[in-house]
């Protein structure tokens, strides 16, 4: 596992910075899944979970459509892998491979980039149907970050377990 990652820097306008951890946490997942067939990324924590590598990297693009597309876009798209908002169906990678895990999530976070880029303000707003709020592009952000901070922990364990890869 190489560290490809490119740190977020240390000072920066408030939109350079979220932009940068996001793009940060982006790669920490990408890089915790690197080198590992589709046989190791569909390996298992532990029974009855389905949680995998391959799993997060599809909850992922799920996460990444909804808040970006679904939310803060109000497009009136699917879900990826399910025809009701079921995040949890995600998870089951049992049937997935690299090529369309990652082709799904690469998609979406190009579409969530050229969101955030074209947006004049952190402060435009979107609609969360599930809580019956606007929210902020800024809020957006702070809950991807938050998103692939808690499963890129996930991750750590996980890949630990595949291969005993253990650090950054």
């Amino acid at each position: 596992m190489t560290d490809h990652r490119i740190g977020p820097p240390h000072f920066g306008s408030e939109r350079e910075m979220l932009r940068a951890f996001l793009d940060y946490h982006r790669a920490t997942l990408a890089m915790k899944c690197e080198g590992l067939g589709d046989e190791e990324l569909r390996s298992r924590s532990m029974p009855p979970s389905t949680l995998s590598l391959l799993g997060l990297v599809r909850h992922m693009a799920e996460v990444e459509r909804t808040w970006f597309r679904r939310v803060f876009e109000d497009q009136d798209i699917p879900m990826v892998w399910s025809d009701k908002i079921d995040f949890q169906a995600a998870y089951d990678a049992s049937g997935s491979t690299r090529a369309e895990a990652f082709g799904a999530w690469e998609a979406e976070v190009e579409h969530s980039r050229r969101i955030e880029r074209e947006a004049e303000s952190l402060d435009l707003a979107g609609h969360q149907p599930r809580w019956g709020e606007d929210v902020s592009l800024r809020m957006v952000m702070l809950h991807l970050i938050h998103e692939y901070a808690r499963h890129n922990g996930h991750a750590d364990l996980l890949r630990e377990g595949v291969d005993g890869t253990v650090g950054a």
